[in-house]
């Protein structure tokens, strides 16, 4: 089993990519594909390892949904033709820079910890 470090390292790894991929804005983002498609690849990985995270880790924070976390994951990996991306948009405004707060602050306890 996995230290929960080397999780929160990728999930915030994939944001700050998912940070990097749309700092054009809206506008760039769904004027390309490609920006689509890489945003998309790096939330399904980051989702995918929240739900890695183990459930004490998560259970001292309960200001995130961990389980629509894993929803949102599913959507993404399972609704090939449909993702909404106004969705996927709103997510990224409105979610991620919470869950960058969350798992900065847990990695930077457990870091003290350690």
């Amino acid at each position: 089993m996995k230290d929960d470090r080397v999780y929160l390292q990728h999930i915030l790894r994939c944001i700050a990519r998912i940070d990097e991929y749309t700092k054009g804005g809206r506008e760039a983002f769904f004027s390309s594909s490609l920006l689509q498609d890489a945003v998309v690849r790096n939330l399904q990985t980051m989702a995918e390892s929240t739900q890695r995270l183990s459930e004490a880790l998560k259970a001292t924070r309960e200001d995130v949904d961990w389980k629509a976390l894993g929803g949102f994951r599913n959507v993404l990996v399972h609704n090939y033709m449909g993702v909404d991306l106004e969705y996927v948009y709103r997510a990224i405004e409105q979610d991620i820079p919470h869950l960058k707060t969350v798992c900065s602050e847990l990695l930077a306890s457990l870091d003290k910890r350690s």
